[in-house]
């Protein structure tokens, strides 16, 4: 499924026009800087939770040493952040049936 068949079976359920509905799907997972409610929360360093269905937050990973797979050159890697998703119960239990 994609955004735009995302909103589509958004407008069709809660009875909303389908421009409306792709308007509501982009404030809340827009990746854009500065939008989508949930990016932003994770750019602040807040978790996003959503009861039932999972929890999104953020991770960090520290520096280390690699290797270089094709000339076996030892190189460092640099620290990042990165996004985590947890799946809820209700959620998880669901998928596994």
């Amino acid at each position: 499924m994609n955004k735009t068949e995302f909103a589509q079976k958004l407008a069709k359920k809660s009875d909303i026009s389908q421009a409306k509905a792709l308007e509501i799907v982009n404030h809340i997972f827009s990746a854009e800087p500065g939008h989508g409610i949930i990016a932003v929360e994770l750019d602040a360093g807040r978790k996003v939770t959503i009861p039932g269905f999972g929890t999104f937050s953020t991770k960090s990973r520290a520096a280390r040493t690699g290797r270089n797979p094709s000339t076996g050159a030892t190189i460092q890697i640099a620290a990042k952040s990165y996004v985590q998703f947890k799946p809820g119960k209700t959620l998880r239990e669901r998928v596994a049936e």
